[in-house]
């Protein structure tokens, strides 16, 4: 296969790469102290909006979470490829006014432990649902973006009993790929190819996520070059390569119709990224989200309009409104 001048690969945000921008055709129970041998300077020194408090699971993994608000029912919100928790940052204020709600950096992420840590659907899945245990929760709403969303599936598939419903926001896992380009992801998302990003691709890649990217995301930017400069940057590559992996070798397509809880599924209707506009040109963004209204029980879309992958903080507003029809 030949190179594609015009393909970028959105690394930070989003969830689902697109290979689309460098990618050649052929990664102590609750509190603070216990992380303090592992703690990075620099994933440390991110800013987020809220306190951030720390658990250690059962496995050992340390995970950094927010916690705010109260209300009857709880929200796990989970992040997508790449990022973390601020990427809610504009719905936490809005929806801790109605509810308890939960936003965690999954393992090799912002906060939570880097090294050694298990990355994968199901691996992320269970993260989750130990978060929940430590946190004496029984059920909760899970809300995830893009490869965040196909988390949340995953999580609902092995514990239905745990989930009241789901929130998909651009999810990743509706989509299928091919075998040759699974393979073609696995081989093009390497950590090395992720330490070679200039902070120019870094822009571009984040640029990408949104329809119109606004002021207040350059942040995310800032932040993702300045990761460049971790010593645990080589943890952080190797889990957004694993996840990568594990988003097309972990499928949930034909699980779907396994889904025992009532489901939102949202998009951005300018979403560049869902789907893959290298690997299925002919699809578009609302036929990937009928896929999931058609395969999932009980579910309903949402399409905004003149937004792209990144829709819960290019358009808080009126994903925050979407939410609370759908609960309320």
């Amino acid at each position: 296969m030949r190179t594609n001048a015009k393909l970028y690969v959105a690394l930070l945000l989003g969830g689902l790469l697109s290979l689309n921008a460098q990618c050649q055709s052929p990664a102590s129970r609750s509190g603070t102290a216990a992380a303090a041998t592992t703690a990075d300077p620099v994933f440390e020194g991110l800013k987020y909006k809220y306190p951030v408090r720390k658990v250690t699971l059962p496995d050992g993994q340390i995970i950094a979470y927010v916690d705010q608000g109260k209300g009857p029912q709880t929200i796990i919100l989970i992040h997508g490829l790449g990022s973390y928790l601020p990427a809610w940052n504009k719905n936490i204020p809005e929806l801790s006014q109605h509810y308890r709600i939960i936003a965690l950096d999954l393992p090799g992420y912002g906060k939570s432990s880097k090294e050694n840590a298990q990355v994968g659907m199901k691996a992320y899945a269970d993260a989750v649902l130990a978060l929940m245990d430590e946190l004496k929760i029984e059920k909760a709403v899970l809300a995830g973006h893009s490869m965040g969303g196909q988390v949340a599936i995953t999580a609902a598939l092995q514990a239905p009993e745990r989930v009241q419903q789901l929130i998909l926001a651009a999810p990743a896992g509706l989509e299928t790929f091919t075998e040759q380009q699974k393979q073609l992801f696995k081989a093009t998302v390497t950590p090395e190819s992720i330490a070679k990003t200039t902070p120019e691709q870094i822009a571009a890649n984040i640029k990408v996520n949104f329809f119109q990217m606004p002021a207040d995301a350059q942040f995310m930017v800032e932040e993702r070059v300045e990761m460049l400069n971790s010593a645990q940057f080589p943890d952080y590559s190797q889990a957004v390569a694993q996840g990568v992996a594990s988003m097309v070798d972990e499928p949930v397509h034909d699980k779907l119709p396994q889904l025992q809880v009532p489901t939102l599924i949202l998009f951005g209707e300018n979403d560049a990224l869902i789907p893959n506009r290298y690997f299925n040109p002919t699809l578009t963004t609302k036929a990937v989200a009928d896929i999931g209204k058609e395969r999932i029980p009980n579910s309903q879309v949402v399409l905004l309009p003149q937004v792209g992958h990144m829709l819960q903080f290019e358009q808080p507003e009126a994903f925050n409104k979407a939410v609370r029809d759908f609960l309320d």
